[in-house]
């Protein structure tokens, strides 16, 4: 699901969230195709990811499994909050919906959008993320993230981690942003 946020002048969160909860509902055949549309998102990212981060490819290749949110909105004024959705990839193929779902506090005007992507590089990690009903990170895992410079690459061989996390804008760029507190649960599309 794409939607963009833009922040005006007497918006407040609230309306951005419940307009987010508004397009998260829907019968079975708007569940399908919200199912579909992830699908098609995180096929796009995980293009982007490869395409633009050399290494990409190898590090999700040794990866026991792949959580993309291809979208997700932090937006606030005051008191923030983000919002995705994504879904869990085995190899090729989609094992399940998640949604992302965080606030904040503190100064911060505005909206923005970045794409998630974790990696579970080991079935132990894998395997506790699923059991985990409403997964936090920093209480139930830690998420490594990884940052490279401009023009430079992943080295694969050299990530221990049993989860890692790579940020992406919309042209593919790399931050070293944090997703401490974030709650991820497991979604119906």
């Amino acid at each position: 699901m794409k939607f963009r946020v833009l922040a005006a002048g007497g918006r407040s969160l609230g309306l951005i969230l419940f307009t987010a909860l508004a397009l998260m509902g829907g019968s079975r055949v708007g569940q399908a195709e919200g199912a579909r549309q992830i699908d098609a998102e995180v096929n796009g990212t995980l293009d982007r990811l490869y395409r633009h981060v050399p290494g990409g490819r190898e590090l999700a290749t040794r990866a026991a499994a792949i959580l993309v949110f291809p979208s997700v909105i932090k937006a606030g004024m005051g008191i923030g909050g983000e919002y995705g959705e994504g879904a869990l990839r085995i190899g090729s193929i989609t094992a399940g919906y998640y949604d992302t779902v965080a606030a904040s506090v503190g100064f911060q005007l505005g909206a923005q959008a970045r794409s998630v992507i974790i990696m579970f590089m080991t079935p132990g990690a894998l395997d506790s993320f699923r059991r985990a009903h409403g997964w936090k990170v920093g209480v139930d895992g830690s998420i490594a993230i990884i940052t490279i410079g401009a023009g430079a690459s992943i080295d694969s061989e050299k990530i221990t981690s049993p989860v890692v996390g790579i940020i992406l804008d919309t042209e593919g760029l790399m931050y070293n942003l944090t997703l401490e507190g974030s709650k991820i649960s497991r979604i119906s599309r």
